[in-house]
């Protein structure tokens, strides 16, 4: 399990932020954003708040709770739709992301 500041890096990376970026956003400087990175500081309830808005996760996902918290909201959205399904669309869906998800690995496989 991540840090918080293995987290924080992690999703400020994945949405292609800088520290400066990333402090501008969160209204705070970017040294601080470096001394939560390495784990020097640990930001208070109200830093996390800022971050999670930023990252739009929840709280609990940042202090390494409640891993499904970071699953993005369209997706969420999409699960939500897809349950609301009948039980043979469902079955249909799964059938063609089954598909997609194989030809993807197909294709990584043979690229390499």
């Amino acid at each position: 399990m991540l840090n918080i500041g293995e987290r924080i890096t992690q999703l400020r990376k994945q949405q292609n932020l800088s520290q400066d970026e990333l402090a501008k956003k969160a209204r705070v400087s970017r040294t601080i954003i470096g001394n939560y990175e390495r784990n020097t500081n640990t930001p208070s309830i109200e830093v996390l708040i800022k971050l999670a808005k930023v990252f739009n996760v929840s709280v609990d996902f940042l202090i390494g709770e409640g891993e499904l918290a970071a699953l993005d909201k369209d997706l969420l959205k999409r699960i939500e739709d897809i349950e609301k399904l009948d039980e043979d669309t469902k079955k249909h869906l799964f059938f063609l992301i089954d598909n997609v998800i194989q030809n993807y690995k197909t294709k990584k496989a043979f690229n390499k």
